[in-house]
């Protein structure tokens, strides 16, 4: 794939599941599959090792065959893909990073080091020396609610400024006064914010969303975001039914069980039903039963009939 370019990089990402069987192996069958699926749902790209990929539970072997899959399949296809190289270690990144150029992604996602709070100065330090072993590719901040060191919109200004190549970023978003900086960045950058506050983000002029609301179903999460761009439907009261799903049904899962978000990720695309991927983490981590499912998918049938309505949108995503 050609290197995408910060204008380049919209709309709804799909996150690889990562499948395991019951002794915890990946079963590449189903994550073949998976992207296959992906790949028919038309979305705008996909990108692998996120936290719902488990990127920090994998073996070096395990991330290079994943990325091996995805790369063949997506250039295959002319699919947009990313190719998250994030690990707690600097050192395993920017290995993991070396390895995956190779695969010729349009982007590289990492995130900052995690055992110990970096400065600013260690921050510019960190991501210069990625974007040196990355170039031509470019890079894509992954700095989610839970990180150690959240940035700043003055903060993405102070990186951009050094000169690095950073094209984006997955962030929590904010309030006006956060979507009016971030737009004030002093070069074209690429902003996306959760996928369940996709349609204010656009509103505020967020360009995307690397989306939780892909992993419930790719297609649902396609057809909302083509609707916001081509301003038909009624983007707004379904974000509204989308919250309400999610506060329903899925945050006390985190709230009240302590579940982690990626074991909601995975339930979400069990409830959806569009992968046949079961809903188990690699240990230590907890997944919901998949006794489960019914009662939520009942819900999800009333809140969102439309997630069981879908056909394959290949060819028809829409650029902004």
């Amino acid at each position: 794939m050609v290197p995408l370019k910060a204008n380049e990089i919209y709309g709804n990402w799909a996150t690889l599941l990562l499948p395991f069987d019951d002794d915890e192996s990946i079963n590449f069958k189903q994550l073949e599959d998976e992207i296959d699926t992906l790949i028919a749902h038309g979305v705008n790209g996909i990108y692998s090792n996120g936290t719902a990929g488990e990127f920090y539970n994998q073996t070096e072997d395990e991330f290079d065959q994943i990325n091996e899959i995805l790369a063949t399949k997506c250039n295959a296809a002319s699919m947009p893909f990313q190719i998250g190289c994030s690990h707690m270690s600097p050192k395993i990144s920017l290995e993991r990073l070396k390895r995956a150029k190779l695969l010729k992604p349009s982007a590289i996602q990492v995130i900052l080091p995690d055992w110990f709070v970096p400065s600013q100065a260690e921050i510019i330090h960190f991501l210069t020396r990625l974007a040196e072993e990355a170039d031509p590719i470019r890079l894509v901040l992954y700095n989610p609610p839970h990180a150690k060191t959240k940035l700043l919109p003055s903060d993405f200004a102070e990186i951009l400024l050094a000169g690095i190549p950073l094209v984006g970023c997955k962030v929590s978003g904010g309030d006006e006064k956060w979507y009016r900086e971030m737009s004030e960045l002093p070069v074209p950058f690429s902003v996306f914010v959760p996928g369940h506050q996709l349609a204010t983000g656009i509103s505020q002029g967020a360009h995307g969303a690397y989306s939780n609301v892909a992993c419930l179903h790719p297609a649902f999460a396609q057809n909302w975001y083509n609707d916001m761009v081509n301003k038909t439907g009624d983007p707004f009261g379904m974000q509204s039914r989308i919250q309400q799903f999610m506060q329903q049904c899925m945050v006390p899962y985190i709230r009240d069980q302590a579940y982690a978000n990626q074991a909601v990720d995975k339930f979400m695309a069990a409830v959806g039903g569009w992968t046949p991927i079961s809903t188990r983490l690699r240990w230590p981590y907890r997944w919901i039963p998949e006794e489960e499912i019914h009662v939520v998918k009942q819900r999800c049938t009333e809140l969102l009939p439309e997630v069981f309505m879908q056909r394959s949108t290949k060819n028809q995503n829409t650029k902004p």
